[in-house]
């Protein structure tokens, strides 16, 4: 993937690690479109801010999505990254019977919501230079949070769609998966100050030096998040399930 001269889709761009990204990567010098519900949160992104732009989008809603991806191929017809960055994360207990609005939110947001919009947008993509599609999955994609389940599935699913999405589109799009640790945003409650999570400038600081190698990772990975990425491959994974259980509770 190229540093400057992109045209590029952040979805969840109105906090959090998609208001970072989108910021670093319009200081790289690219044009930079950052799309969420929340439309006051997106002019909070882009204040002050030439060649950056703001879209409201509601990716729960397909139909939204489908008058969404029209609409913003007409106004930036250079479009060529999509950063599927948008989501959701609730704790639930999965030992009872409970509620499932929670858990069905998070299927739609973390994983249709990127299939959805990748969908949308594939074709016009496949028809620009340099094009490129990142999914932000999670290390909870690789090693899941007991208490997160269905986010952690949702994860895990967005990583295997991504390995296939790459496949299919080897030539023509650029995909990859950029794969966040525990990072003090304001995804959960309390997360933002949560001590052991890694800071945001310090995260947003490692994922852009490794999209500065060449060529560019297929995963983005910083040093934190490789104790999950790499937990079943070095025979770590029960250790790694006990441990990410009793970070996230703080004992």
């Amino acid at each position: 993937m190229k540093q400057r001269d992109n045209t590029i889709l952040i979805t969840g761009g109105g906090s959090g690690i998609g208001a970072a990204l989108a910021q670093r990567f319009h200081d790289a010098g690219n044009t930079v479109i950052v799309a969420g519900r929340r439309r006051e949160a997106l002019e909070a992104t882009i204040a002050g801010r030439a060649n950056m732009h703001a879209m409201t989008l509601d990716i729960e809603d397909a139909g939204a999505i489908e008058a969404f991806a029209p609409a913003l191929t007409a106004a930036h017809p250079t479009l060529n990254v999509l950063i599927n960055n948008a989501g959701i994360m609730r704790y639930e207990p999965v030992d009872t019977r409970r509620n499932l609005a929670d858990a069905e939110a998070q299927v739609v947001t973390n994983l249709l919501g990127p299939i959805r919009l990748t969908n949308a947008l594939v074709d016009h993509l496949a028809g620009q230079p340099d094009a490129a599609i990142v999914n932000v999955t999670s290390g909870l994609a690789f090693v899941p949070l007991i208490a997160t389940a269905t986010y952690s599935a949702t994860k895990a699913a967005l990583h295997s769609y991504t390995v296939s999405l790459r496949e299919a589109l080897a030539g023509r799009i650029e995909v990859i998966e950029l794969a966040p640790p525990a990072v003090r945003t304001d995804l959960t409650p309390g997360q933002a100050n949560r001590e052991g999570y890694q800071p945001l400038d310090a995260f947003v600081d490692e994922v852009m030096a490794l999209f500065g190698q060449k060529p560019t990772p297929r995963e983005i990975l910083v040093e934190g998040v490789k104790f999950l990425r790499n937990a079943e491959a070095e025979g770590r994974f029960d250790e790694a399930v006990a441990a990410i259980a009793s970070l996230a509770s703080g004992h």
